[in-house]
Parts: structure tokens; C-alpha cells; sequence
């Protein structure tokens, strides 16, 4: 017997190497992947104490007493904004909205001659720059049929459809602005899917990441794939390619290749 429990435990220490190990290569492994498919840029840099802290208390490193701003200048006892401030060129593209703010009309009297009074001028008060968040909403397409009364009388019929535009993707809620959106957020606001995630679950739409997914690969391959074969094309035609021409022309192609060969 002793053997024999010798053994068994022999045998139950093997079999837990062997699961350790396991695990260990299950590990290796998700991480071997992470960094050859997994998108780097989606990843905060290790780096020192000092550098990670700024991450979190950017607001106080970049606050600044003397941040410019807009200009005035007094002009015979009051004071005037120059004619073109730093303010005036960060907004001069921007909707204007205006909130006037009226004298009651049971006060519009003199208390002296008891006669009504009348507009005299307007001033600007301060301005406040306002965000609107992002608003979701459904667009529904609904297509109205007509028929022919007669025709329908005689046992036959003839209806006709009003045309429909065309849909990004089939059996998809996806639209042009909305797979525009997740795109930009995603390669020029360097806005990680996972986090865009959370962003629309707070808008009140349960939308996953392999969805996003999803619809950033089907419309490069339905949509921009078929541009970039154009400029390509339209690229070796010529007889001098630059360099960053050359790179482009050269995705997912030997054409450039046999080109410069």
C-alpha cells in the first residue's frame, strides 16, 4: 500500500506541474498574440512615476497664469476690445445663438413721468461658449406603393414602389455617419474600440466592439478598398511616383513591383 500512495502522489504532483505549465504556455501565448495582432497604440507606454503621473494631473501641469487673454483697452472712460482678438478668431466660424434679455413689460415706465418707455440700444454681455453632446436617433425608411383601381376591378393589378437609397450594409443598423464616426474616433483620435464602447453605452445604445469591428472591416472592403485600387491604377500611370505616392500605391499590392522592375 505504501508503494502504490507513494505512486498515486507521485502521479498528483505530475498532473499539477503539468497544469502549471500549462497555464504558463496559455499565458505566453495570449500575450505573444496581444502584441502581434493587438494594436499598440491602444496601450499607455510604460514609463517612469514621473511621466505616468502627468497622465492624471495634465490640468494642473498645463494651467498657466499667463495664458493670453482677449485684449482691451480703455477709450474715454470705458473700455473697448480690440478689433481682432484671439477670442474673435477661435469663433468666427462658429453658429451664434442669442438670449435676449427683456425689461418685463410691467416695468417698461418711468417712475418720474409715468409715460412708457421705449428701446433705446442693446448691449452685448459676456458670450459663453455652449457644447451640444451627440444625439442618437432612428432613421426609418418608409416606402409608399400605388396602385391602379382599374386594374384591380379587372382581376389583375399594378402597383408601383417609390425607390429606396441604398443601405451601407445589409440587415445593419450602421449608417454612413455612424461607421464615420466610430472610424474617425478610432485612426485619427487615437479612441481605442473598447472605449468607444463605453462612450455609446452611455448615449443609451448597447453597441459591442466586435460590431464596430465589424463594420470598419466591411465598409473598407465595400466602400474605400474600391477608391484605393483607383488612385493606385490612376498612380502607376505615371511616369514619376513620390515616395509617399509610392507607399500608398504599394498596400496589399506587387504592382509596384513589377513596375519599378
Amino acid at each position: 500500500m505504501d508503494t502504490k500512495d507513494a505512486y498515486i502522489a507521485q502521479l498528483e504532483n505530475t498532473i499539477k506541474n503539468l497544469e502549471h505549465q500549462v497555464n504558463n504556455l496559455t499565458e505566453m501565448l495570449i500575450l505573444m498574440r496581444k502584441q502581434k495582432f493587438g494594436s499598440s497604440s491602444e496601450k499607455t507606454p510604460k514609463t517612469s512615476d514621473e511621466t505616468q503621473l502627468s497622465i492624471f494631473n495634465e490640468a494642473e501641469l498645463e494651467a498657466s497664469s499667463n495664458a493670453e487673454e482677449p485684449a482691451v483697452k480703455r477709450v474715454d472712460g470705458y473700455y473697448r476690445k480690440n478689433s481682432k482678438t484671439k477670442r474673435e478668431e477661435l469663433l468666427k466660424d462658429l453658429p451664434v445663438e442669442e438670449i435676449v434679455c427683456d425689461v418685463p413689460e410691467d416695468e417698461r415706465f418711468c417712475p418720474k413721468c409715468k409715460v412708457n418707455l421705449v428701446p433705446v440700444g442693446k448691449e452685448v454681455v459676456r458670450e459663453e461658449l455652449e457644447y451640444i453632446p451627440a444625439q442618437l436617433k432612428i432613421i426609418r425608411y418608409v416606402r409608399l406603393a400605388y396602385g391602379c383601381s382599374k386594374c384591380k376591378q379587372k382581376g389583375t393589378s399594378y402597383i408601383v414602389k417609390a425607390l429606396t437609397p441604398t443601405s451601407l450594409m445589409n440587415h445593419s443598423l450602421a449608417s454612413p455617419t455612424t461607421v464615420a464616426n466610430v472610424m474617425y474616433q478610432k485612426y485619427v483620435n487615437g479612441m481605442p474600440l473598447y472605449r468607444q464602447e463605453k462612450e455609446w453605452e452611455q448615449m443609451g445604445l448597447a453597441l459591442s466592439r466586435a460590431t464596430m469591428a465589424n463594420w470598419i472591416i466591411r465598409c473598407s472592403q465595400d466602400w474605400l478598398s474600391p477608391v484605393v485600387d483607383l488612385l493606385r491604377k490612376e498612380l502607376l500611370k505615371r511616369e514619376v511616383i513620390h515616395c509617399d505616392e509610392l507607399c500608398a500605391a504599394a498596400h496589399n499590392s506587387s504592382y509596384v513591383e513589377t513596375y519599378i522592375m
